[in-house]
This record gives C-alpha cells, sequence and structure tokens, in this order.
C-alpha cells in the first residue's frame, strides 16, 4: 500500500485514503482513477485494515474527473479507449461496494461529479457544513447515470429526490443533504476530522465479519423478492452464530465487559446453500 496519486496511512484498524491535489480541488487523473480501483480491490486482503475513511484535503473533497487531465484527451479517441476509461471508473465504484468492510467518507467540502458517486459509494456520510454536493453530469451535456448515480441514489435519498439531482445537477448544500439523507450527518467544519475517524474507528472495532456480510446482504437484497430475501437472511443469520464473534458477544455480556471482536478474523461466506 504505497500509492502514488493520494495519501494513505493506517492506525488502530482504519486505513485512511485522503485525496491529495488541493490545488485543482482533488480533481481525478486517469492514474489516480486506476489507482484507487486497485487499492480498494486489494483493501480487501488486507487484514491491518477493518474500516476505511476516505476525505480530501483543502475545499473540496473532490471535484470529478480534471477538465484538462481527461476531459479534454478524452475527446477524438477511439470507441474502445473511451469505453475502457468509462468502465474503470464504474470499475472504482464497484470496488467500493464489493469491499466487505464499511466505507466512511468525510465530505471536507465541494464534492460534485465522481466525487459525488464516490460519497454515495460510502457506506457512511459525514459532512462538514461547508460540504456541497452534485452530481452535475448533465450539465455537461452527459448522461446522470453515471458510475452507477443512478443505482445507488435513489437507494439512499429515494427515486424522486434522486431523479431531481441527476437531472438538474444542480449543488445542494449540506443542510438539504443532510434533510433528505443523503449525508448521515453534518457537523462543523472544524469537526470534520475527528468525525469521520470516530465512525471509521467505531465500525473497525465492530464484527469484521457480521459487517462483511451485512454490507453483502444489502446489495444483494436489491434484486431479490421478500421470499428470497427472508431465505437469504435466515442461512446468513445461522452461519454467523456459528462465526467466535457470536460467541465473543455473548460471554462479554456474561462477563460484563465489552466484546473484542478484534481477536478474531473473518470466516469466508460463499453463496451457496
Amino acid at each position: 500500500m504505497n500509492p502514488k496519486h493520494f495519501h494513505y496511512e493506517e492506525s488502530e484498524g482504519v486505513g485512511t485514503i485522503r485525496l491529495n491535489r488541493p490545488e485543482r480541488l482533488n480533481a481525478l487523473t486517469f492514474d489516480s482513477y486506476a489507482e484507487l480501483r486497485d487499492t480498494f480491490l486489494a483493501l480487501g486482503d488486507r487484514a491491518s485494515v477493518r474500516s476505511v475513511l476516505l476525505t480530501g484535503t483543502g475545499r473540496a473533497f473532490c471535484s470529478g474527473g480534471d477538465v484538462k487531465d481527461i476531459i479534454g484527451k478524452l475527446f477524438g479517441v477511439a470507441d474502445a479507449e473511451l469505453l475502457r476509461f468509462t468502465r474503470m471508473t464504474c470499475d472504482l465504484i464497484e470496488n467500493m461496494r464489493r469491499l466487505e468492510k464499511p466505507i466512511v467518507a468525510a465530505l471536507n467540502g465541494t464534492t460534485c461529479g465522481a466525487g459525488a458517486v464516490m460519497a454515495a459509494a460510502a457506506d457512511v456520510r459525514i459532512a462538514s457544513e461547508k460540504a456541497k454536493i452534485a452530481f452535475l453530469f448533465t450539465k455537461v451535456g452527459l448522461c446522470g447515470a453515471d458510475m452507477g448515480a443512478a443505482w445507488l441514489l435513489p437507494r439512499i435519498v429515494g427515486l424522486g429526490h434522486a431523479s431531481e439531482l441527476l437531472m438538474t445537477g444542480d449543488f445542494i448544500g449540506a443542510d438539504r443533504a443532510e434533510k433528505i439523507g443523503l449525508y448521515n450527518r453534518v457537523v462543523g467544519e472544524g469537526e470534520l476530522e475527528a468525525a469521520g475517524l470516530e465512525m471509521a474507528r467505531k465500525l473497525a472495532m465492530g464484527p469484521t465479519m457480521g459487517l462483511a456480510v451485512t454490507k453483502r446482504m444489502l446489495n444483494a437484497e436489491a434484486s431479490m423478492s421478500l421470499g428470497e430475501a427472508m431465505q437469504a437472511e435466515g442461512w446468513i443469520q445461522a452461519v454467523c452464530m456459528k462465526h467466535p464473534d457470536y460467541r465473543e458477544a455473548y460471554d462479554a455480556f456474561v462477563e460484563k465487559r465489552k466484546p473484542d471482536f478484534t481477536r478474531t478474523a473473518p470466516t469466508p461466506v460463499g453463496t451457496e446453500r
């Protein structure tokens, strides 16, 4: 874990990814897209990381793809190369959702385009009061359904709010984003760093397997019927009841102490039943 295009560090089970191009509002380049995609994939096998904190430096969380380094260079390229780029951006978001560890996005400022979709792909969003957000793809003549936005956003804020945000591409302030459920919590600008890290550490101390399969089921049940969901949840819970974390929680209750889930490793769970 030695990325070249953003800052990365680990502490107390939290892997922190900090976008670090403040002079360009943390705009993404071809290289940083690819490195983020690969990093979220690699974090799945990194035992030292139990949760991820994603944030930015300066006045922005992420302003999307760099106008000069990406958008300007895509005009005139072959169709195959264009598709290769758009697939790479989608792979980044898919890797975030498939990472079976909690991701907390700490939104420190302007969040738009690809940055807004990355925020939506996180499991929890904590935002500064200055963190305005926009899914501005239609503003530049593109489809609002970009990088998974049309799959993610209705599940967070509902179809009506998602339709408005994706069709208008307008920025909304932190108050409205919190009101419609896009932000889990809004804090003062000076409180964001601590609030984001506190949430990431809290999740890092949770039951690794339980959190992993919770995220897996949240993804999977979007396409299930009620009956299928009940069958799947009954099966996965029975599997979790055989994991050491379940016993640790029981023993901690009996012994009147806090459970320590960090001592056990997640047991791989397939989809077979």
